[in-house]
């Protein structure tokens, strides 16, 4: 009897779990959420479901619906149709003030006439919060960016990065539950922003919010991101980790657009045991794909097949495989410190591009302009594309 209570316990305790398990994954919502501006459709039914404390990142070139789609969440668009939750509640056509949400804008929108304490509080203020409150959550979000040595500065006096520091301070005092971030790494130069992207995942860690960002820099979403959804012509494309996007785009667009590739376009020819056959033109040989990276296909399909740079391996002798390999001559090489680029020119006029480690190049030297080479993959290193 004892027994049969505690499994039934344990049962409410396991589904209890799992309706917290979906109930975070549901924090944010968007379902099918469309954005016209007169005939032009800037979001196209965007359907996404984003958990509590996720860094989650828009990524996508100008003009794809990522911004508008931020700003809807804000509440400064309404959708033309579709919904909008936050934590279970519909937001869609609620303003910006009454929304448990606050957006870092790209150019930081502080007062110039005001300190650096007195941006951070305008927010508490204009919510009537006064006296030793204020000033102890002014304190606090200043010392979690630390910039509480700051607080008497005005903005003019502060360098891009500390202002972008102000800028997150204000928008975490109020302790929102979604933070909305619009390029916020954009005003800063390469060196500060690979720092900064760091430190500010530290932050929103520390904080616990969930956090949506929007940016056109596939670095920044790489570092910084739980997950990233690819955009374009306002859809989404892709949505995953960094590294399953990166490694197994879905289709055409999400291979050429993060980082880069060398894209084959072919046919399918034939299904072997253990990999897929497919002829491509500007190849000599046969591709080679583990089924791992090949979906199943008909003979006769075309397919694409996407080969990163850094999977390409680049040597003076020919290879003993039968496929998976060409000649080719060096048309240029652009030394990068860890690795040089090589691009090689392939008998059908093709230039492949190759990332030779600075370590392997040690042993084998920097090869020549107009030198030929052998370029060379294994059949997991190739992923096929239907779309």
């Amino acid at each position: 009897m004892g027994e049969a209570r505690g499994a039934g316990a344990r049962g409410r305790a396991d589904a209890a779990d799992e309706g917290k398990a979906n109930q975070e994954a549901d924090f944010i919502q968007l379902r099918n959420v469309v954005k016209k501006f007169g005939d032009a459709v800037a979001v196209d039914r965007v359907s996404l479901s984003i958990r509590r404390r996720e860094i989650f990142a828009l990524l996508g070139s100008s003009g794809c619906g990522k911004s508008t789609l931020l700003r809807m969440l804000a509440g400064f668009e309404t959708p033309t149709a579709g919904q909008v939750l936050i934590d279970g509640e519909d937001v869609t056509a609620m303003p910006p003030y009454r929304r448990p949400v606050n957006m870092m804008f790209q150019s930081y929108a502080l007062f110039p006439h005001m300190t650096v304490e007195g941006n951070v509080g305008y927010g508490l203020r204009q919510e009537g919060v006064r006296g030793s409150e204020l000033r102890d959550r002014v304190a606090g979000a200043l010392e979690l960016v630390q910039m509480g040595r700051f607080a008497t500065r005005r903005p003019h006096q502060l360098s891009g990065g500390q202002q972008q520091r102000v800028a997150l301070a204000r928008s975490l005092v109020k302790r929102p539950k979604l933070l909305l971030l619009d390029e916020p790494m954009s005003a800063l130069d390469k060196q500060i922003r690979q720092r900064t992207q760091i430190e500010l995942i530290n932050i929103l860690e520390t904080v616990g919010v969930t956090c949506i960002m929007v940016t056109h820099d596939q670095e920044e979403a790489m570092t910084m991101a739980d997950r990233v959804a690819v955009m374009s012509e306002g859809e989404i494309v892709q949505v995953g980790k960094p590294t399953d996007v990166y490694e197994v785009p879905n289709s055409r667009f999400s291979a050429q657009f993060i980082g880069t590739t060398n894209l084959f376009e072919g046919e399918w020819i034939a299904t072997e045991a253990d990999h897929a056959r497919i002829d491509a033109p500007e190849l000599v040989r046969p591709l080679y794909i583990r089924h791992g990276g090949a979906p199943a296909g008909a003979s006769g399909t075309s397919v694409a097949v996407s080969i990163r740079p850094e999977r390409v391996r680049l040597s003076r002798g020919q290879p003993t495989a039968a496929c998976n390999w060409s000649a080719g001559v060096v048309a240029q090489t652009a030394y990068l410190g860890a690795y040089t680029i090589c691009h090689v020119t392939l008998p059908s006029g093709r230039v492949l591009l190759a990332n030779v480690p600075s370590l392997g190049l040690n042993r084998i030297g920097m090869p020549e302009i107009g030198e030929t080479v052998f370029v060379s993959w294994d059949a997991d290193d190739g992923v096929v594309l239907t779309s």
